[in-house]
């Protein structure tokens, strides 16, 4: 009997949190379905897996049984998987790095001209991904790297590296009338409606909402985008702001967005990520390498002002 591993992610997301409807928000599909596949999975094991009730979705005997042994089991699968892949990637030579919008900013094109002068003969093939995979492929092991922005959901898991810091700006309609001005106080924007990442994003949507730094103001969302060209649309369209890297200003510009400087949120960290497994990768460490090496140097420390002679800077 062949059991789809899509079925157990679903019994584990299920089983952890206690409720059919948490689940199915946080799979991202809906109950009925999500029911369905369930009783699939019970119908093909031929055993109950929950009990039911009011208060929930409580685990059986054999429902607890399988709880404890299917996360092991779809780490060894998914592990297979990422070795596979990464065996038909040597063959081929080529390094899979994921990034999301405008990836290491300048320092990008430097990283892989200085990859590729390390490793003749090989290449970076640059995949993009959609906001709603904060982790542009690296947490499904669909590339081999990736160049993301912190914090990012299932980020613990990985290795991270940090490159650069840059500071946040506003993304405005350029109707709005706060585009004319030189500095925005985020306070001022707290009422203003948002353009935000899918919800399944987690930590990352509510990085980009600075939902931890609105002393307890609540967020308005004023639309949902998964891709840049949407965003943008979103904005120039009125339909809310949004913050982005300063960077923004630069990668995605365009008629009717306007970027402004904005105080009061903290900066935003450029990072390299990979997976654990390939800290003995030569190729993977390669690449890392060629990213740290791309950091901006340390500024020289301040040196103490003397008396009578001012300080240097």
């Amino acid at each position: 009997m062949d059991v789809d591993t899509r079925l157990l992610r679903y019994f584990i997301a299920v089983a952890e949190e206690g409720s059919l409807t948490r689940a199915a928000e946080r799979l991202f599909v809906s109950q009925p379905a999500l029911t369905k596949q369930i009783k699939q999975l019970e119908d093909r094991l031929g055993v109950r897996l929950f009990t039911r009730s009011r208060a929930g979705m409580a685990l059986t005997e054999p429902g607890q049984v399988l709880a404890e042994r299917a996360p092991a089991l779809l780490a060894g699968w998914d592990r297979a998987l990422r070795d596979t892949r990464s065996s038909a990637v040597r063959a081929a030579r080529v390094l899979r790095v994921g990034f999301l919008a405008s990836a290491a900013n300048e320092s990008t094109q430097g990283i892989i001209a200085a990859f590729t002068r390390r490793r003749p003969g090989w290449r970076v093939e640059m995949r993009q991904a959609a906001w709603s995979d904060p982790s542009a492929g690296l947490a499904a092991g669909d590339v081999d790297a990736a160049l993301l922005r912190l914090p990012f959901p299932g980020q613990d898991a990985l290795r991270v590296e940090k490159l650069f810091t840059e500071p946040r700006c506003v993304a405005l309609p350029a109707a709005h009338p706060f585009a004319r001005r030189d500095l925005i106080s985020f306070r001022d924007l707290w009422d203003e409606p948002f353009v935000a990442a899918p919800p399944e994003t987690g930590p990352w949507r509510d990085y980009w909402l600075a939902a931890d730094e609105r002393d307890g103001h609540p967020v308005r969302v004023g639309a949902v985008t998964d891709q840049p060209d949407e965003w943008l649309s979103a904005i120039a369209n009125g339909y809310g702001i949004a913050l982005a890297p300063e960077s923004s200003a630069r990668f995605h510009a365009r008629p009717g967005v306007t970027y402004r400087p904005v105080s009061g949120v903290t900066p935003t960290h450029v990072a390299v990520a990979w997976s654990a497994t390939d800290d003995a990768n030569p190729v993977v460490q390669d690449f890392v390498r060629c990213c740290l090496d791309s950091r901006p140097p340390a500024a020289p420390p301040t040196e103490p002002a003397r008396p009578g002679r001012p300080p240097v800077t």
